[in-house]
């Protein structure tokens, strides 16, 4: 496969990469947040999952992307505090935010600075996944000036994930949608994402993705969540992303889904992660047996994709 060079791209190109990547993610999102967790978790969403006028609804993954873009676009930049307070407007205890985020997100509300609550929860900051949810966001957003990527996630992540293992997890994340995006050689994402990685928690397990992708192994559903995870720590899921998004690259999206509910575990946002890297290699034709108005807000979603296509061509 030729990898293209991100000026070679073509304006329709890259447009429909970004649309790809931002549908795949909040597909995914909505199609597997039915299955997460456990009982009182489905039956939750089996509730509150359908909006009023019968869309599907997303959760806190699809929101906090949104939020990216919007304040991305905004303010032509990461601004911690404009981006903090975005997050906290849209907080709707419905979307599924972890408690923690809850927490953080509702002080901002209430007038705190996002520096004197992000590690208020959690000493050391959040652990978990929500920061590497909307990384792809945030590689979409950095597209075209590689050297910002990885300040930009650090930005971005810590007003709510302020922990290494976070960060580092959103950087991986965003770094595979990067590679996604500017279609390079699938073969070539887990080499850039060893460069990247500079914590064990990570190393071992791409060491281990890459083994069963290069050797060709169809692992089964039981030995992905033994060894690479499902959880909702961002070391228990960020992997097991990434491998099963370069896994199922070749099949349906609904196949790659599929797989992931039967994962178990954080399914929506192992989904979005998926999804989103899916999504951005092969362009939004590729999700044109999807209906894409069955999501809530698609048009802010198509909307928001299209903007950040044309503030890099800008």
């Amino acid at each position: 496969m030729v990898t293209l060079n991100v000026a070679e791209q073509g304006c329709k190109d890259l447009e429909a990469s970004f649309l790809g990547c931002f549908f795949g993610l909040s597909f995914g999102d909505a199609l597997c947040a039915p299955y997460e967790g456990g009982v009182l978790e489905r039956l939750v969403w089996r509730l509150i999952g359908t909006t009023l006028k019968g869309k599907r609804r997303f959760t806190d993954d699809t929101q906090m992307s949104l939020d990216v873009a919007e304040s991305y676009l905004e303010c032509g930049q990461v601004d911690q505090s404009h981006l903090a307070n975005v997050f906290a407007q849209h907080y709707r205890w419905s979307r599924g935010y972890g408690p923690g985020a809850a927490k953080m997100l509702k002080k901002i509300r209430r007038g705190a600075a996002w520096q004197s609550v992000n590690c208020s929860v959690f000493p050391q900051g959040s652990f978990g996944n929500g920061a590497a949810m909307r990384a792809p966001i945030v590689a979409m957003c950095c597209y075209g000036q590689a050297d910002t990527l990885s300040d930009s996630i650090t930005h971005v992540s810590e007003i709510t994930h302020a922990h290494p293992l976070a960060i580092e997890g959103a950087l991986l994340v965003a770094t595979v949608t990067t590679a996604a995006l500017e279609s390079v050689n699938p073969d070539k994402w887990l080499d850039r994402l060893q460069v990247v990685s500079q914590l064990p928690q990570y190393q071992a397990k791409l060491k281990i993705a890459q083994q069963w992708l290069v050797a060709g192994e169809r692992v089964s559903p039981k030995i992905v969540v033994a060894q690479l995870g499902n959880g909702i720590a961002a070391s228990e899921s960020c992997v097991t992303a990434i491998y099963l998004a370069v896994r199922f690259l070749n099949e349906p999206y609904l196949t790659l889904l599929d797989f992931i509910k039967r994962c178990g575990g954080d399914t929506d946002t192992i989904a979005a992660m998926s999804g989103a890297v899916w999504g951005a290699y092969h362009g939004l034709d590729a999700l044109r047996t999807l209906r894409l108005d069955e999501i809530e807000s698609s048009v802010f979603i198509r909307s928001s994709a299209e903007a950040l296509a044309r503030s890099y061509h800008a």
